[in-house]
């Protein structure tokens, strides 16, 4: 069987709009699976620059399907070993949640694989 991995990854800014209404990061964390493939994920990495408690939510298809709480100037690496398919046309993205005016960076490492 061929896999392809797939990341979306990289450090952005962001400024929190209150910890219950996450808010996009950037254009390229949102990855659509290819029509007529099936993409897993596999593990979840996160760090956090600020001293407030912040989130990653990963989306599927606009609605949550994955809660990352990272705290205060710290990290979280989540394996999640294959939980569940995403068909193709599938689209994932990843959003962050923070306190109203909290700014800061977030690096994120999310790791799929096509199978």
């Amino acid at each position: 069987m061929q896999t392809t991995p797939r990341f979306l990854q990289g450090v952005f800014p962001f400024v929190g709009k209150g910890i219950e209404s996450p808010v996009p990061l950037d254009a390229a964390l949102v990855y659509t699976v290819p029509v007529g493939v099936i993409a897993q994920t596999v593990y979840f990495r996160g760090g956090n620059t600020t001293g407030e408690l912040v989130y990653v939510v990963l989306t599927r298809d606009g609605r949550p399907m994955r809660y990352f709480p990272i705290g205060a100037k710290s990290d979280v690496h989540v394996p999640l070993r294959v939980v569940e398919d995403l068909d193709g046309g599938t689209v994932v993205e990843l959003l962050v949640g923070a306190p109203e005016g909290v700014a800061g960076a977030i690096v994120v490492d999310l790791g799929l694989v096509e199978v």
